[in-house]
């Protein structure tokens, strides 16, 4: 062959190359454009700037298969800078997944699949729930987390059943959230090789030039975090598209690909201006846009030659599954236990027989703190639940979640223990993005004040339904003598209103157990566990009834020796105790009283109806409440004519018992409570 011509026509197949890349990079950009005017709401700036980035991951790096977004094995990507949804929704589309151009068309709609911040769970493809910024960023460190850990456990010679990359999308405003900071930190602590983030590195806000508050070395201060770190253009597809293989050989850093990129790039007024970020473009701007891509005028144009390149991601993601299920038959008939434990996990299942591990606490064995008995049902039954594992905010002594002889992470072989450090907000979001593997059951552990430092992300978990077990100690003023700072009063009444969150504050060790038993079954939602310091006595159950109760919500624990009770006693935690010693004293003295333990109110309120009304009868009127909390919300239970026992300010610094006291917490304030109410006083 000539070699003159052989080099025109490599250069000819070059220019085209170059040109169907453009095409689909602007088809990209348009679709985002489109849909934000039609909208007349969205944030166009991000999709724009981003689309060369997006374009070169989703079509030449990221494996994955559009036709079955659940696949094991896919990579995992994370738009942690969610408000730029359209860049998800348009690759989503344009690469095969269930979505379609009318979703599109129906961004931000009532009842549509491609809401402002992306869903998980709602729209096929997005990976996990990113709206407040630094979410994502915390996500995606916890999905890398659970890829280590689940390699470990599965991986054989010859059998990289799990190998997949996390990448993220992250922005100046991820980078400023102190979240995104605590869980850089722990990323390069823990060396997860196989998180790979970009950066766009666009140097606006929506106040202005990021230079207002932002003039830190990010990639030095991701350095030092112990990361990895490139810096390229956000449009030179060579360029990225090298740095991210690059990103993939290095296995023993997180990387941080920095990409220099302009907010609204390719709009003539808008372009590095804040006002790209959240709103749309405006029909005059968005015709010069169109213009300047030479685009045609009609609304949402899907031109077929880039549909046609977008969607051979489709036979691509068939072969690489295929691939891997071939592989795991093998694998499952050379190990098949382990294919038995993967299959199990993945449809939701534990072992059978795994309760057995759960211990039984007799009142001989004297007072144990809830906390306490909560760390023996972690040594009963994590050695027989591989998918169990989990840790502390540098709490782990004091919140018994240490699981002794199961080593650490990352630092022993499928070791089960991580050191969250004294980072409540991270370890929340991490535990989101572990949970999202569905195949483990992380649990986070720190006192129940600092629950306020992970609130953001036990929002998320409920809003996405995900397992996750929060084991929250010192549950009260009877902290002692830390004093109001540590003394969480209204904690308990503010994860109560979160919807889909389960919280279960346990009377003794027993229901300790049960409120355990609950959690790992419970697979639609976070489960908070609210548990005390303080040494509890142990209910006898041949004398009150059994703690199974704890599985609906709530149940007569002591019942009016009558049988008709007059007057209703309702507690939680170590305040069943003290009901049941005015129980003692009232029925000496004639009261028809019942004791009502509540340790979950969501629970109780899911019973069907006839229930709930056994439990507390509708006509009896006379009842009182006992939390040592707000009493906000108790009103629901005790109704206008009953009364609360709660404290209505912040603590006081004090032996706990002596707190408790002052605070009006003793069998005599309650007796002559129900005495009053029942006229007897």
């Amino acid at each position: 062959m000539n070699p003159v011509r052989e080099t025109t026509a490599d250069a000819e197949d070059v220019r085209q190359g170059e040109r169907l890349d453009q095409l689909c990079i602007n088809t990209i950009r348009m679709l985002a454009v489109d849909a934000v005017e039609k909208a007349h709401s969205g944030h166009p700036g991000m999709p724009m700037e981003a689309a060369d980035i997006g374009y070169v991951l989703w079509t030449r790096l990221l494996k994955h298969n559009p036709a079955n977004p659940e696949w094991q094995n896919r990579d995992r990507f994370v738009l942690s800078a969610g408000h730029g949804s359209m860049l998800l929704y348009a690759l989503l589309y344009l690469t095969g997944y269930n979505v379609t151009l009318e979703d599109i068309r129906q961004f931000r709609q009532w009842n549509s699949i491609t809401p402002g911040h992306p869903e998980y769970g709602l729209t096929p493809g997005v990976e996990t729930t990113t709206g407040p910024l630094g979410q994502g960023f915390s996500n995606g460190v916890g999905m890398a987390m659970a890829q280590e850990y689940l390699a470990q456990h599965f991986n054989r010679p010859g059998y990289a059943l799990v190998d997949y990359f996390i990448y993220a999308l992250v922005s100046d405003g991820d980078m400023m959230e102190g979240i995104a900071s605590e869980a850089a930190s722990i990323a390069g602590h823990l060396r997860l090789g196989r998180l790979i983030y970009i950066y766009l590195d666009n140097r606006i806000t929506i106040e202005g030039d990021t230079g207002l508050t932002f003039t830190e070395d990010v990639g030095k201060r991701f350095e030092a975090y112990g990361w990895h770190v490139q810096k390229v253009s956000g449009y030179d597809l060579p360029q990225i598209a090298s740095a991210l293989s690059t990103a993939q050989e290095e296995t023993e850093k997180p990387s941080l690909i920095i990409a220099r990129t302009h907010i609204g790039y390719g709009s003539p007024n808008k372009q590095d201006n804040a006002s790209a970020h959240g709103e749309p473009l405006g029909a005059e701007e968005a015709k010069l846009v169109r213009k300047g891509l030479n685009w045609p005028e009609t609304l949402f144009h899907i031109p077929e030659e880039s549909l046609a390149h977008f969607r051979t991601c489709l036979e691509r993601g068939r072969v690489w599954e295929a691939e891997w299920r071939r592989l795991f038959d093998t694998y499952a008939t050379e190990y098949p236990d382990l294919a038995k434990q993967w299959k199990e996990r993945h449809e939701g299942k534990w072992p059978e027989g795994w309760e057995e591990g759960l211990p039984r606490f007799e009142p001989d064995q004297g007072p144990i703190a809830t906390r306490s008995a909560s760390g023996k049902v972690l040594e009963g039954l994590a050695p027989r639940l591989f998918a169990l594992l989990g840790g502390s905010a540098d709490l782990a002594p004091s919140t018994k979640t240490y699981l002794k002889g199961l080593g650490k992470i990352k630092v022993d072989p499928c070791g089960r223990n991580i050191h969250f450090g004294i980072r409540e907000h991270a370890m929340g979001g991490i535990l989101n993005g572990m949970a999202l593997s569905k195949v483990l059951v992380p649990y986070g552990a720190t006192f129940l004040v600092f629950s306020d430092y992970m609130r953001p992300p036990i929002r998320l978990a409920a809003l996405m339904k995900l397992q996750v077990i929060y084991v929250f100690t010192h549950d009260s003023v009877a902290v002692g003598e830390d004093g109001p700072t540590h003394q969480p009063v209204e904690q308990i009444a503010a994860l109560r209103v979160i919807p889909n969150l389960v919280v279960v504050r346990p009377a003794d060790a027993n229901e300790t157990a049960f409120a355990w038993r609950f959690a790992l079954n419970r697979r639609e939602g976070p489960t908070a566990l609210i548990l005390t310091r303080q040494r509890l006595p142990i209910i006898d159950q041949s004398r009150f009834a059994s703690p199974e109760g704890v599985l609906r919500g709530a149940y007569t624990l002591a019942e009016a020796p009558q049988g008709t009770p007059e007057v209703l006693i309702l507690a939680t935690g170590s305040e069943v105790h003290l009901a049941l010693a005015a129980y003692e004293k009232l029925v000496q003295d004639g009261v028809a009283a019942r004791v009502v333990n509540m340790p979950s109110w969501e629970v109780f309120e899911a019973q069907e109806a006839d229930y709930r009304e056994a439990v507390l009868p509708p006509n009896v009127k006379a009842r009182v409440a006992i939390e040592a909390g707000v009493p906000i919300g108790w009103e629901r239970y005790v109704g206008q004519e009953g009364r609360v026992i709660g404290i209505e300010r912040f603590g006081a610094s004090a032996p706990g018992a002596v707190v408790l006291e002052k605070f009006g917490f003793t069998v005599e304030a309650i007796v002559g409570t129900v005495m009053s109410m029942a006229g007897k006083d």
